[in-house]
């Protein structure tokens, strides 16, 4: 696996004046600091598509969300994390962020890669999709109250076998990857709020790659997920979607 850590973010900004400086900040200055470093792999961020979500999600603590970052990290991963946190204070001293105003981050958290898919016309592997370009994501965060418990065990079973294999089918997704908490971010010096106190497995995301229109690709994703979970065969569900949303690629200048 060319990563063993990746980290997201869930960011709101209520004020949408403020929206456009603080893409040109992650887009010109704070992400390719981040990717010049060599414990990071790669790292992104995408724009909430503002579509009519499922009437079950369940944590309003992400209702209003408007970005969501991420950024995979290489082995070793203590050694490359310590420098993404050092780097992060040598942003502040510098005046340059990470702290913004009005930014609110609603999730700081570090996942464990699960398994990564691709769908047939992409040709690369799940490894390369976060190199490959993509018109956006659609991203399911979930919680387990028993990460380990044998109704956990097999949702995670179905995903993988049934649901994932299907998703690849939809117009427009490219593949995807799943991940399983690890940690809240404990940042070495900046003062960030703690977001999650869930123990490790608790949470989980599933992020499918988007070469098609957002949107459209969105709504069908929602579709075959709700027909598949519907179906006699589909194992009860031992989790509660926290958030479940499409994203849209950020294009510098243009969307700015």
């Amino acid at each position: 696996m060319f990563s063993d850590l990746a980290f997201f973010s869930f960011v709101e900004l209520a004020d949408a004046s403020l929206h456009g400086a603080y893409n040109r900040w992650h887009q010109l200055d704070h992400r390719p600091e981040n990717l010049a470093l060599p414990g990071v792999a790669w790292g992104d961020r995408w724009a909430r598509v503002r579509e009519q979500e499922p009437a079950h999600m369940a944590d309003s603590a992400f209702a209003e969300t408007d970005f969501v970052a991420m950024y995979w990290f290489r082995s070793p991963i203590e050694q490359s994390v310590d420098a993404w946190d050092r780097l992060g204070e040598a942003s502040f001293q510098w005046g340059r962020g990470p702290i913004i105003p009005g930014v609110e981050r609603r999730l700081l958290a570090f996942f464990r890669p699960v398994k990564g898919y691709a769908a047939a016309h992409a040709l690369v592997s799940p490894e390369v999709l976060p190199y490959r370009p993509n018109q956006g994501m659609h991203i399911t965060l979930t919680r387990y109250p028993e990460p380990h418990g044998l109704d956990s065990h097999s949702c995670f079973g179905w995903e993988d076998t049934v649901l994932m294999p299907e998703l690849l089918k939809v117009p427009g997704v490219a593949g995807g990857w799943t991940f399983s908490f690890s940690h809240a971010q404990q940042h070495t010096t900046l003062p960030f709020a703690d977001t999650v106190g869930h123990q490790p497995g608790e949470l989980r995301i599933r992020l499918l790659y988007l070469d098609g229109e957002p949107e459209g690709a969105g709504a069908a994703i929602r579709s075959t997920v709700q027909h598949l979970a519907a179906a006699a065969s589909a194992p009860a569900q031992a989790g509660e979607i926290l958030f479940s949303s499409t994203l849209s690629t950020i294009v510098p200048w243009r969307d700015w």
